[in-house]
């Protein structure tokens, strides 16, 4: 019945180079491969997260302008009151940074 195991050398140089090439092996294995793996994952995060926040900013600049040419009770946000309209812009900017901020999570919840 032959050995499960790999035969052992004598010759201490090839034993030392084997062990070198398997740790490099599992160094690769362990490290460099699931970074290009990840590579791609990120991209789309990156990508998605940009146009979300550009769809964001538009959203946001709609509203602004929105508030600063129609009526309000029957009168527009003119005079003391014209940074109204910007203060309620910034709030809802700064909601929903607050909202995506508190979805981020440090686990995998991919499944």
């Amino acid at each position: 019945m032959a050995s499960p195991l790999p035969k052992r050398t004598s010759d201490p140089k090839e034993s030392f180079d084997e062990a070198v090439a398997l740790v490099k092996a599992y160094a690769r294995q362990e490290t460099i491969e699931p970074l290009k793996n990840l590579k791609r994952f990120v991209g789309f995060g990156l990508l998605g997260g940009l146009l979300i926040a550009l769809g964001l900013f538009f959203l946001a600049l709609s509203g602004l302008r929105y508030m600063q040419t129609h009526r309000f009770f029957g009168q527009h946000i003119t005079g003391n009151w014209s940074w109204v309209p910007y203060m309620i812009v910034f709030a809802f900017a700064l909601v929903i940074t607050v909202l995506f901020f508190s979805r981020i999570s440090k686990g995998d919840d991919r499944g």
